[in-house]
């Protein structure tokens, strides 16, 4: 399986009182990474672990594991309505990982992976011990995998109804 995150960086040009200074974004697929915590190196790095993931099932299944445990911990308020959201895309893991679902998009599964590679990273953007701030980052995180999976992960959840 190979995947691709299709990141592509861009650069602008702004014109502020006619001097033109180049202005640069991270861009993957015309998705903007507007909030500090998609910019960080530490979701970088999620993202392109997230690709080792895929491609070796046993660290799947481990940062699934590690993973499971930490949204088992986290408060639900960072997360609002991606709550739900987060779970099923623990259970989209384990189910790919037991070759149970495999019908989702590759690109799916690579934003889920780094979101779930994020949550459980100590060195990301804000330590989670930091009060009411900790989780902030990665609410921001599981947010923009959702804005980017929202079908996928609907569609899974039709297949976990009509499979029960």
């Amino acid at each position: 399986m190979c995947l691709h995150s299709g990141g592509v960086k861009k650069t602008k040009k702004k014109s502020v009182n006619g001097k033109t200074r180049r202005l640069s974004t991270n861009r993957t697929e015309g998705v903007s990474y507007s909030k500090p915590a998609l910019r960080s190196s530490a979701f970088a790095r999620a993202l392109s672990d997230a690709k080792l993931y895929i491609n070796d099932p046993e660290n799947l299944r481990a940062l699934f594991g590690e993973a499971a445990k930490k949204a088992a911990k986290v408060p639900k308020d960072p997360f609002q309505e991606n709550w739900p959201y987060l779970q099923a895309m623990l259970r989209f893991v384990r189910a790919y990982i037991r070759n149970e679902y495999r019908d989702a998009p590759e690109d799916a599964l690579l934003w889920i992976v780094a979101a779930l590679n994020y949550l459980v990273d100590p060195f990301d953007l804000i330590p989670d011990e930091v009060p009411f701030l900790g989780f902030v980052d990665d609410a921001t995180v599981v947010e923009f995998a959702v804005g980017r999976t929202r079908q996928a992960l609907d569609d899974f959840m039709t297949w976990e109804t009509v499979a029960s």
